[in-house]
């Protein structure tokens, strides 16, 4: 997993609540057991005109909606998510987090998220971070005001830096604050004991060799 130390970047919004994760990568993109490939099926259905967009067909292929937020130039190569409360609801689709991190966001800035949404994004890199709606609202306020719009978040501080340098706090989980600077999930977290397991298995099979056969 990427570590996550500091991180500066183009700042998206999008104005929405209640965003489930169907809308973030609709169902019939689920068919894949890959953990890659889903950064272009992003927010599919609002993304491109074509619809249903289906898994396989290239980017390329598709039509545009020139409306939505990250098809407007000023806002591609975005990878800070500005949104609004209860930001990925629904299905518990850990899809939904890979496609947004593959995507190129590195953050999500919104008042509030579903558990099981807010839960996968540590597990895959991804850092949300909860600030109070009126904090939420200023941002969109200036985001809207100043094009190319910058965050710098520092997750050791655990600050928010504005471009002015005045910095917004935000408060995260001390664990799961340690496992993204360290870039640890779930399987680098018990690889740390690795010498442990073998250890453990070497001496199991030592004891009951007869576990080692397979029928």
């Amino acid at each position: 997993m990427q570590t996550f130390t500091i991180h500066q970047g183009l700042v998206a919004p999008m104005d929405r609540e209640n965003v489930d994760t169907d809308a973030i990568i609709p169902k019939q993109f689920l068919k894949s057991i890959r953990k890659t490939g889903f950064g272009p099926n992003l927010f599919d259905e609002w993304r491109y005109l074509d619809q249903p967009g289906e898994p396989g067909v290239p980017e390329s292929a598709r039509k545009p909606n020139p409306d939505f937020v990250l098809n407007q130039p000023r806002y591609r190569g975005a990878s800070v998510l500005l949104t609004r409360r209860n930001f990925g609801c629904g299905s518990s689709r850990e899809h939904a987090p890979w496609a947004i991190d593959q995507y190129g966001f590195r953050a999500i800035i919104a008042p509030s998220y579903a558990d099981i949404f807010f839960n996968n994004c540590f597990k895959n890199g991804l850092l949300p971070i909860v600030l109070s709606e009126p904090q939420v609202d200023q941002l969109f306020n200036d985001v809207y005001a100043f094009p190319g719009y910058q965050l710098t978040i520092d997750l050791e501080r655990q600050v928010i830096v504005k471009p002015q340098g005045e910095e917004i706090p935000f408060e995260v989980n001390a664990f799961r604050k340690y496992c993204l600077i360290n870039g640890l999930d779930d399987i680098g977290l018990t690889l740390r004991h690795k010498d442990k397991i073998e250890a453990f298995e070497k001496e199991r099979l030592a004891t009951k060799p007869w576990l080692a056969h397979t029928m």
